[in-house]
């Protein structure tokens, strides 16, 4: 057995149905109405990892506390559902639909996002938790709720004249200017490109381009957390976070991508999996800062593997970019 056929007999083990789905659909090729896709994505709610977070829902629908769904980070209800949807839960369980109505009704901000934190009747977005917010609830099945919509006309909006949006409002970086604001190019990955209006269609290309020109990873000096490859992904960027989404995009072609696919190359195993390098890859930002300050109100950590060991979410990631790039899977040469 080759080091790829036993990446991908690892990722099909059936103790994780939620990355055995994603490797049956998204490496393999399977439909939905393949039988043993059906069977795994039956078994999403009730074995491994998403069981695991639901099992710690408080009956209210949320998690850890009713009055604050964004603190504390990350094991409050907006990281938990942000993870869910990564597994592949949908809106079809009903303590997901729950909690999901709950989530957009706190963090529905007047302006057409989602506010930074979840007190009710806030006026304006907050790019990073609008950019989350939307690929999620897309992903859950809202992707025709009013509000979904409208987080995707905001991103519009609050484009910057450079390409890039910003989770900052401050200095250099509040003019878009940083690769950390990734979160609405994600968003678009997974919207349903017959709803992209005009409008939309040019703010992807706009921001495709600013991270193309960028090669996904070059912007002052070298910033160590991108290389660092994590899970969950939270607010933060890496290489492969940025590979994932413009892959899914369709910029498979440009040679400005080829440092990124060259790094992810290399830190594949020869075993053929690729390691979870970090939880929070940036221990020097301003949270990380704070935490080191204030010990008692510092963020929950909270992950899904053991960092410094193989990933399956890591895994299942790189090889999807991989099969979109055409170097992974049946004629690729793998």
């Amino acid at each position: 057995m080759s080091a790829q056929d036993g990446a991908l007999t690892w990722l099909l083990e059936e103790g994780q149905p939620s990355v055995r789905y994603f490797a049956l659909t998204g490496l393999l090729g399977r439909s939905e109405a393949d039988p043993e896709v059906r069977e795994a994505r039956s078994a999403i709610p009730s074995i491994g990892w998403a069981k695991e977070v639901m099992d710690r829902r408080r009956p209210g629908g949320f998690w850890e506390e009713e009055r604050s769904l964004y603190q504390p980070k990350y094991s409050a209800t907006n990281w938990m559902l942000l993870v869910l949807a990564d597994l592949g839960l949908t809106k079809a369980d009903p303590r997901v639909d729950a909690s999901c109505r709950l989530w957009i009704d706190r963090f529905a901000a007047d302006d057409g996002g989602f506010a930074g934190s979840s007190e009710k009747g806030a006026k304006r977005g907050h790019l990073c938790t609008t950019g989350n917010a939307a690929r999620a609830l897309v992903k859950f099945g809202y992707v025709d709720h009013p509000r979904v919509k409208s987080a995707f006309e905001w991103f519009v909006k609050s484009q910057s004249e450079l390409g890039g949006w910003s989770c900052f409002n401050y200095g250099e970086r509040a003019k878009g200017r940083n690769l950390d604001s990734w979160e609405p190019l994600s968003a678009f990955a997974v919207y349903p490109r017959q709803k992209w209006t005009r409008g939309m269609k040019g703010a992807v290309e706009k921001g495709a381009e600013f991270f193309l020109q960028r090669e996904l990873h070059r912007q002052g000096e070298r910033y160590e957390p991108w290389y660092l490859f994590h899970y969950p992904v939270h607010y933060y960027y890496d290489i492969l976070v940025g590979l994932d989404f413009m892959t899914a995009l369709g910029y498979t072609t440009d040679r400005r991508m080829d440092y990124a696919v060259s790094l992810l190359k290399s830190k594949r195993r020869p075993d053929g999996r690729w390691l979870l390098d970090s939880v929070n890859p940036d221990p020097d930002s301003p949270q990380g800062r704070w935490d080191r300050d204030h010990p008692r109100q510092a963020t929950v950590p909270f992950s899904l593997e053991v960092p410094g060991r193989p990933s399956k979410m890591v895994t299942l990631r790189a090889l999807t970019v991989l099969a979109r790039l055409g170097e992974w899977g049946a004629g690729s040469g793998r």
